[in-house]
């Protein structure tokens, strides 16, 4: 085949893929009728509760128990007064059709612009980590570190897709760890290439590590214990139920990632990104070459070291210490001094390897921005709520079964449209948790249909991480379809069957 034709029957970018994506979101606008919800805050100088309706009248009322009981919102009053809800409450009952909004070409033009000051935070991330990453690798010290790590997990390489998938999980199943899985990619890949598996196993061990321990969520809370608060009840309600479903779905997937990374090992060629194998080498290894290996000086040992120990302070802090992108990008910057400091390299040589870093991820972070925008789009145009809506009166007067069923599938479409996982739980769950009440479900379904939903489209949904990941790994959103589907069939009947399960309880 020609390098012409190659190019012809090439899948096109994330880019691309996004931007497509943001022009059918901007049709959306135009097809989905545009509604709201009156919203509930609880205003905490004045004890009172704010009400804002679809015409965006603002009233108050009293801080207190009878005021909720008024509203149909099936919360305790200390819910609010304690600050375990911060957000805006949907009020049930109160949807209401608004003036169209749809949003043409100007919008859809400025979204992206709107994206990427919405998510500024973290893109100065992503920039100091590849400004690191670029040091790390001007001084040799991955070269250095990989060929050592080699020799010592030689025959017992799948331990490392084990470890890493474990320990990724265990984060996002108590502490929502997503985002953060960015700053791993760097330090994993060429680790992982060197150890024979191809980048979709690395991709597979941190992000669906993440995404299975954010579906399959204990007490994550952003997701289960923000949603159970919304919903009314104690987040402990089902905890042994969702801790067995953890355990099963992780096995199902390491299972999936073993049988793959044999059939790779067996014969290269089976690899679906066997085509684009030499280019992912030379974009992580470099010039690293195995028969001429860097000697593990004290400078490269201590380099790494350092490198290495933001990570552990890195979970501590977004697990324990409230941290978000700010801190994060801030202990980032510390180490990048400390390996100018640490490098060798002249302060000229420092600066420039750390900005040409950097430069090396602007694909990574313009990708962020634009994958922003698609839910700009989208909120602008006030079709979340009417989706809610039609959702609540599609599951009215179904069976237990069928009624947890169609809940799962209507949270993997609310997932898409709405990809935070705290603000999808504050606006469905005073509406849907209820729901469970009238055909005699406990509201513990709900949750667990809400989280399962939700992660389960996240496995491929364009508005969340996977195209920023792929962008990071140097592959095509095609390959990724290729490899997750399968797993994501077997987990969507998995989690079905979880959930009837569940209803009968």
């Amino acid at each position: 085949m020609s390098e012409k034709q190659k190019k012809k029957r090439s899948f096109p970018t994330a880019f691309t893929v996004l931007a497509i994506i943001l022009v059918l979101a901007a049709v959306l606008t135009y097809i989905v009728p545009s509604g709201q919800f009156s919203k509930l805050t609880y205003d905490d100088s004045t004890n009172e509760f704010v009400i804002t309706d679809h015409e965006n009248n603002v009233t108050t009322e009293p801080a207190t128990q009878e005021v909720l009981d008024r509203l149909q919102i099936q919360l305790s009053l200390d819910k609010f007064t304690e600050g375990v809800i911060k957000k805006p409450i949907a009020i049930p009952g109160t949807y209401q059709r608004i003036e169209q909004k749809p949003q043409g070409f100007l919008d859809v033009l400025k979204a992206p612009i709107t994206g990427a000051l919405d998510t500024a935070n973290i893109m100065l991330f992503v920039f100091i980590l590849g400004g690191i990453i670029g040091i790390i690798n001007k001084i040799g010290a991955f070269d250095a570190g990989m060929a050592a790590l080699s020799k010592r997990t030689k025959g017992k390489e799948f331990l490392l897709v084990t470890l890493v998938f474990v320990l990724t999980t265990l984060g996002g199943t108590t502490f929502g760890l997503a985002e953060e899985t960015i700053a791993f990619y760097p330090i994993l890949m060429p680790i992982f290439l060197l150890s024979g598996f191809d980048v979709l196993t690395c991709i597979a061990a941190i992000y669906m590590g993440s995404s299975i321990g954010t579906m399959f969520s204990t007490i994550n809370p952003f997701a289960t214990v923000i949603a159970s608060n919304a919903a009314g009840i104690s987040f402990t309600e089902g905890l042994t139920f969702r801790i067995v479903t953890l355990v099963l779905a992780s096995i199902i997937t390491l299972a999936y990632m073993y049988w793959y990374a044999k059939k790779v090992n067996k014969d290269a060629t089976k690899s679906y990104v066997y085509a684009d194998k030499e280019e992912i080498h030379k974009r992580f290894l470099g010039e690293y070459d195995s028969n001429s290996e860097k000697e593990f000086t004290w400078r490269r040992r201590l380099c790494l070291l350092i490198f290495a120990t933001a990570f552990p302070v890195l979970i501590w802090g977004v697990s324990r210490g409230g941290w978000w992108f700010e801190e994060m990008s801030a202990l980032f910057l510390g180490v990048a001094l400390l390996l100018m400091f640490f490098s060798g390299l002249s302060e000229k040589d420092a600066v420039n390897t750390f900005i040409a870093g950097a430069g090396d991820l602007v694909g990574v972070v313009l990708t962020i921005g634009l994958a922003r925008s698609i839910n700009i789009v989208m909120d602008n145009g006030f079709i979340s709520d009417t989706l809610l809506y039609y959702s609540t009166e599609f599951v009215a007067g179904m069976g237990k079964g069928t009624f947890a069923i169609a809940q799962l599938l209507i949270f993997s479409v609310l997932g898409f449209f709405i990809p935070s996982s705290s603000g999808l739980a504050v606006l469905s769950m005073p509406i849907m948790a209820p729901l469970a009440d009238t055909v005699g479900l406990s509201r513990e379904v709900v949750i667990n249909a809400y989280n399962w939903g939700q992660g389960w489209m996240s496995f491929i949904t364009p508005t969340g991480l996977i195209l920023v990941t792929l962008e990071m790994a140097g592959t095509t959103f095609d390959k990724w379809l290729k490899y997750i589907l399968p797993l994501m069939g077997i987990i969507g009947v998995f989690s079905a069957v979880m959930l009837v399960i569940n209803t009968m309880f």
